[in-house]
């Protein structure tokens, strides 16, 4: 049984490779080849367009892929939705697809922009939303570089941010946000419904999601005397609850926890100060919800 496995190939594709070695399923790239080999004998990979993905996996093309909401919806197509992942360049929110007009244009909603000509690579979902509000517009598919159509081009245009600075850096004004969108796994309906290849789907998205759930996080071990445990306990705020377990000594504790490692810089000299020891600080492959 080979389950194919669809990467976005593009802005997503470094990232995708980053999580899948990070999950412990390294793929194996070829820059010449769209092909890719993995770990598992049984997972082949496919390097596909994002906004392809839904069409070659409705199709049976493939079993399985990663691609945004954003496209899914797009395409009209009927897929499984296995997982929702949320690893963007900057972020690990979703990214918005906003409605944006040049600074010093009168418009100041979707309202406003009757008869106007809207650029866009996401051409269905901006018809849809206009013609919810009942608003009549000319939208037109745009082959990249959408910022810079205002106001010659087109008088505004629906394109993704995850921060507005390139909006901005191109004096374009943020409207409404059209769409908010974020990637997932996405499974062709009948792959689905076998088991082995469900199987296949379930614990690729399960290890992928431990993964990206590691990001930004680090472990923490320490050893703690039993009379300290209640003030060592105050400084951590611990995923769930801290792991604590006896040593040898029967006075001594250790305390075993998840933090987000940007906290590490206060935390770890107050844990001190609270008469932690053996203070040991590691990276984090995968967190298992």
């Amino acid at each position: 049984m080979k389950l194919r496995v669809g990467i976005p190939k593009g802005s997503l594709q470094d990232a995708t490779l980053q999580l899948f070695a990070r999950a412990g399923l390294p793929v194996y790239t070829d820059g010449r080849s769209y092909f890719a080999k993995t770990a598992d004998p049984d997972i082949e990979c496919l390097l596909i367009r994002a906004q392809e993905m839904a069409r070659y996996v409705e199709h049976g093309a493939i079993d399985a892929g990663l691609t945004g909401l954003d496209w899914v919806i797009e395409s009209g197509l009927k897929v499984a939705t296995v997982s929702d992942l949320i690893y963007a360049k900057r972020s690990r929110g979703k990214v918005r697809w906003v409605l944006a007009a040049p600074e010093d244009s009168p418009f100041q909603r979707a309202e406003d922009l009757s008869e106007k000509i809207i650029a866009t690579e996401l051409v269905n979902v901006t018809r849809n939303y206009f013609s919810n509000k009942g608003v009549d517009v000319r939208v037109e598919f745009s082959w990249g570089a959408t910022e810079v159509k205002p106001p010659m081009l087109a008088d505004a245009i629906v394109e993704v941010t995850e921060t507005g600075s390139s909006l901005k850096a191109n004096r374009l004004r943020i409207l409404e946000t059209v769409l908010e969108s974020n990637t997932q796994i996405i499974a062709n309906k009948l792959s689905y419904t076998e088991p082995c290849k469900r199987r296949k789907i379930d614990n690729l998205a399960l290890m992928l999601r431990g993964a990206m759930e590691a990001q930004d996080r680090v472990g923490l071990m320490l050893n703690v005397r039993k009379e300290d445990l209640a003030a060592v306990l105050s400084v951590l705020p611990a995923l769930k609850k801290p792991t604590i377990s006896t040593l040898s000594d029967d006075d001594w504790l250790a305390v075993n926890t998840v933090i987000e490692e940007s906290a590490s810089w206060e935390i770890v000299p107050r844990l001190k100060e609270a008469k932690a020891q053996g203070i040991v600080e590691y990276p984090l492959n995968k967190v298992v919800m």
